[in-house]
């Protein structure tokens, strides 16, 4: 009993000296995800397209479209979208067509994926398969790949949103990423009300684009979702600084930092809980200025639609995110 006692105090320890040994988010699935991944990977079977491409791509579609107003929800579980014109081909007379053989002859885009004699721009089937026809054109590579992306989208910015999201759909092997943590640890002495708006002056007259979060010198400072580390690095405003883009197409802004994890670098793939910094003052000057405020960590979140990206308020999601935690971890005690 006592060998356990020390092995338990022993742990607790660990976990005090290091807080990034923190327990992390695990995958939670359910029957949309499973589906979603079952429809990617039957379609690998079918295109030779690696299943983490389609993920990538209809991730993408569907975070593009929760984001706009002039496309319309997805009906099933797959979210890439084609116009009708681009479905049915521009000069076809009939831009609800679902014959394959008329659509083919009018010059659209739409093919019969499921083997019904319906080519219908509805179905997931139909869907996923008609995008790889456009892809395999260009190969099955990772750079053909890339190529056959800007043809389709003609935007860097969402190839490279695409890519990143296959990247981590690929390290994870699922599409059930969709947990969060809350930005500091739970038992550390923080604050923070919402900021989002107010006035700033620093290199001229701004608002603030986020929340700050007033902690201690060194404290960590967590990856809120499963995403890949785009900007890491000093900027006059938020000194050191850490920027990373979640699978749900949000770009979440670290800012102010003391320092970073160290084994974290451009494109490292994170998940919820895992430490990519700690609570600094940094800011405001040259490389290495410090102490010109408070030490607290700056929050931000952005939000691309396919055309452009925008700033919008984190402070409702990480009291969400705070409210999730504590009641975990009420229910693991």
């Amino acid at each position: 009993m006592k060998k356990w006692l020390r092995l338990f105090l022993f742990a607790s320890l660990i976990g005090f000296i290091f807080p990034e040994r923190e327990a992390l988010a695990a995958p939670t699935y359910n029957k949309e995800d499973v589906q979603r991944l079952a429809l990617y990977k039957k379609m690998e079977t079918v295109s030779s397209i690696p299943w983490y491409y389609f993920a990538g791509v209809d991730q993408y579609e569907r975070s593009v479209r929760r984001a706009r107003r002039d496309l319309p929800d997805a009906y099933g579980l797959v979210g890439i979208y084609f116009s009708p014109i681009q479905w049915s081909g521009p000069l076809n007379p009939n831009m609800e067509d679902k014959s394959p053989d008329s659509i083919r002859i009018f010059g659209g885009a739409g093919m019969d994926g499921n083997n019904d004699g319906v080519a219908d721009r509805n179905n997931d089937e139909d869907l996923l398969y008609t995008f790889a026809n456009i892809i395999q054109k260009y190969g099955f590579d990772q750079e053909n790949f890339k190529i056959g992306l800007w043809e389709f989208y003609r935007r860097d910015k969402a190839v490279s949103i695409i890519m990143e999201n296959a990247q981590i759909y690929k390290a994870y092997g699922t599409v059930a990423l969709n947990q969060h943590a809350f930005v500091v640890p739970l038992r550390s002495n923080y604050s923070f009300k919402n900021t989002w708006g107010d006035r700033r002056g620093y290199g001229g007259l701004r608002i603030h684009e986020g929340t700050d979060i007033f902690a201690d010198y060194g404290v960590p400072v967590k990856a809120t979702s499963y995403g890949i580390v785009e900007i890491k690095g000093w900027n006059r405003f938020g000194g050191w600084r850490i920027g990373i883009r979640d699978i749900n197409n949000v770009y979440h802004y670290f800012a102010h930092l003391s320092s970073f994890n160290k084994s974290i670098e451009k494109g490292s793939i994170v998940q919820p809980g895992m430490v990519v910094g700690y609570v600094g003052s940094s800011g405001y000057g040259p490389p290495g200025t410090s102490g010109k405020f408070p030490p607290h960590l700056h929050y931000g979140m952005y939000r691309d639609n396919g055309y452009t990206e925008w700033a919008f308020d984190p402070y409702p999601y990480l009291r969400a995110w705070e409210r999730q935690e504590r009641t975990a971890a009420r229910l693991h005690r």
